[in-house]
């Protein structure tokens, strides 16, 4: 798989800035063991390419939860939350995690909508006491997963109380005696465990080769996204686009508050949900046998190939599972699992598929969340 390509600037070039932080390699020489390390053990993947904002200001709060799908006013100092930016028809601009450090907010988005997403914080500061700041060129991100995570980090950083850090609360941390911090979340982005870790771009490669000497194997792009597919868990620009209503492809019960008030496109998000349910919505495939071909944009039609029933976004073969697993924007109608489908390119049937539960693989992250590890 090939990593997806780094803003551009208005005339097709890659900016300076793109270029500077796009370090995500396709892989480290050899993105099987690496996908492996995951699944078995811990392995660090580098994020920096996302997006990281900091909004500060006495009226942050109030504009902040007149733009976003979540209520930053209930979220406590040293907590994070995800949230969505939404457009005024309710589409999505942005999917992001928001850190609140005191009086701060930290925005952490993918690299896709980074400059979507700042642009749309930025507009705001004429208005009021609201500043913006993009950090993104003076931090970095990088992320420990695997069900070893949570050793591998405290091996690493010798701090015992990192591996018990809860989800939804964020640890502070010193690195070694120059005075550098490092914020920790619990998070994932590939179905197992994992920890994220935002430093200052000059803390980054002593960090990664603490975290690697502990144990953790480099990951590429290209095993991250087999992870990230198996995981059940949309990228912007493949899975999620402008065109996507917030309900179809973020997880209302992680984003979304229904009762802190009006904010921009609130009322179709409410309306959608308390009609019960959206249009489509991204859903698991599992392709039948000769699904090889499949690509992205691939059409979906019910099996009796006499409904449009939706389109792949994205593909990859499963190690774990032996076999083509994809995500889609599926119709309503066709969502329950276990609904057959034919996959086609260009009008010809390419295979079957059938309509799949998410996660595709259920690593140790969901294991935790169900009582059977740290982390809850």
């Amino acid at each position: 798989m090939r990593r997806p390509g780094p803003a551009c600037d208005n005339g097709g070039r890659m900016s300076e800035a793109a270029e500077r932080r796009t370090e995500e390699a396709a892989h480290y020489g050899d993105a099987g063991a690496e996908y492996e390390a995951v699944r078995g053990a811990a392995g660090v993947i580098n994020l920096s390419s996302r997006g990281r904002v900091e909004v500060t200001g006495a009226e942050a709060v109030q504009f902040l939860n007149g733009m976003l799908t979540n209520d930053v006013a209930k979220l406590e100092d040293g907590a994070w939350v995800h949230a969505a930016l939404p457009n005024v028809q309710g589409r999505l601009v942005a999917s992001a995690r928001v850190i609140r450090d005191g009086d701060a907010f930290i925005f952490d988005t993918e690299a896709a909508t980074h400059a979507a997403l700042f642009a749309a914080l930025e507009r705001f500061t004429p208005a009021g006491d609201f500043r913006v700041k993009d950090l993104t060129e003076e931090t970095a991100l990088l992320s420990v997963q695997g069900p070893r995570a949570a050793e591998v980090l405290v091996a690493a950083l010798g701090d015992e109380k990192l591996g018990r850090l809860e989800r939804g609360r964020v640890a502070v941390v010193t690195l070694g005696s120059g005075g550098a911090r490092a914020r920790v979340i619990r998070a994932t982005h590939t179905g197992e465990d994992g920890f994220d870790l935002f430093v200052g771009a000059a803390s980054a490669p002593s960090l990664r080769g603490a975290l690697t000497a502990a144990g953790a194997r480099p990951v590429g792009f290209d095993a991250a996204e087999v992870l990230r597919i198996e995981a059940g868990l949309p990228r912007y620009g493949a899975d999620a686009t402008a065109e996507n209503v917030v309900l179809e492809v973020v997880d209302e019960d992680e984003a979304v508050s229904y009762t802190k008030g009006c904010y921009v496109g609130q009322e179709i998000i409410a309306r959608i949900h308390w009609r019960g349910h959206v249009a489509k919505k991204l859903a698991g495939l599992v392709l039948d046998g000769g699904g090889e071909g499949v690509r992205p944009g691939a059409r979906l039609k019910s099996g009796d190939g006499a409904r449009a029933a939706g389109q792949v976004t994205s593909v990859a073969r499963s190690p774990r599972l032996g076999r083509l697993v994809a995500l889609g924007i599926v119709k309503y109608d066709f969502l329950a699992p276990g609904t057959a489908l034919q996959v086609l390119d260009d009008e010809e049937e390419v295979c079957g598929a059938r309509v799949s539960e998410l996660p595709h693989v259920r690593g140790s992250w969901h294991a935790a969340s169900e009582g059977e590890g740290d982390g809850r």
